[in-house]
């Protein structure tokens, strides 16, 4: 099974890498389970399994000895528990061919199977609608996944049908040459009307199912938002992704001040609203990157969803007043 190497993002999947330095002296299996938060056996099986590099060369031996200053790199690939199987679920496609197609995916849709989410996927949706066709490059569990939204984002995916298609939709991604413009409903109106959040994000140190803003075992991460319409209390803004790191959009507009309505995670007071909006009001509207067999450059749109718009509308009634 292939293994292409990609960036991630809210959302190209990869396998997490954790970067840390070592403080002082100490075996290197134990350094990896404090720094990883994981058990000792567990970090022996990584570094066993080749998934370890000090100062960037590859290290197998559990006992290794790290020494102050030693950078320490290690891969946590995701389990994949079970073979995703096929259900016929209704999908919303907005463009195929024999080598990709663009799906519109509904809000409340997880992309792939995971713990808690077994079935009822994209994935398990995909799996009906093409057979067999899909890339093998992210497994079993993730077949024809380029790159993925949060379960209560909705809008545009793409998904590849080869491996070649595949690599090349993930490289276009990597070197930041794929469109994806983002629309948003804000807590607030951010002081300017356009900018730019450049903050590396990473595991959040304190709760290991969120994401945050910090220096430590983070990537870079590049957000640009201009704000679409103001209505005081809340505001209409578009953000075009530099990168695409997990919740990024999320993260970033929490940082600034001006989380993402509905959003559970990172405005956890605000989880359900006044609109009654119960996860991130947050769609995916624009997609755009050169077909990787054709060489033709291809953008698609997709309206917001029903509960989005009813609530812009609301909103855009009531600053009339």
């Amino acid at each position: 099974m292939n293994n292409f190497p990609t960036e991630e993002i809210n959302e190209v999947i990869e396998n997490e890498a954790v970067t840390f330095t070592a403080e002082s002296a100490s075996r290197l299996d134990s350094s990896i389970a404090e720094n990883c938060d994981m058990s000792r056996s567990s970090a022996q099986q990584l570094i066993e399994n080749g998934s370890v590099t000090v100062n960037g060369k590859t290290v197998t031996q559990k006992s290794c000895k790290l020494k102050s200053g030693d950078s320490v790199t290690v891969e946590l690939p995701e389990p994949e528990d079970c073979t995703a199987l096929p259900q016929d679920i209704p999908l919303d496609i907005v463009y195929e061919d024999e080598h990709l197609l663009v799906v519109n995916k509904p809000k409340g849709m997880v992309v792939h199977p995971a713990p808690g989410n077994p079935d009822g996927t994209l994935v398990n949706a995909l799996l009906w609608h093409c057979k067999d066709g899909l890339s093998g490059i992210n497994g079993v569990i993730r077949p024809g996944i380029v790159h993925r939204i949060d379960k209560d984002t909705s809008g545009l995916l793409v998904v590849a049908k080869n491996d070649k298609a595949h690599a090349g939709l993930a490289e276009q991604i990597k070197e930041h040459s794929f469109t994806r413009i983002y629309n948003a409903l804000l807590y607030g109106h951010p002081q300017n009307d356009s900018g730019t959040v450049n903050a590396p994000i990473g595991r959040n140190p304190n709760d290991r199912k969120k994401m945050a803003v910090t220096e430590k075992n983070s990537k870079n991460a590049v957000t640009h938002f201009k704000v679409l319409e103001d209505f005081g209390e809340f505001s209409l803004c578009e953000m075009k992704l530099e990168t695409g790191r997990t919740h990024q959009i999320r993260v970033h507009m929490s940082y600034i001040g001006y989380p993402v309505v509905g959003d559970p995670l990172y405005a956890p007071k605000e989880g359900k609203n006044k609109f009654g909006i119960v996860g991130q009001a947050l769609h995916a509207r624009v997609m755009g990157f050169v077909h990787p067999i054709s060489g033709e450059y291809m953008e698609f749109s997709s309206e917001l969803p029903a509960y989005f718009s009813e609530v812009v509308e609301k909103l855009r009634r009531n600053s009339q007043r």
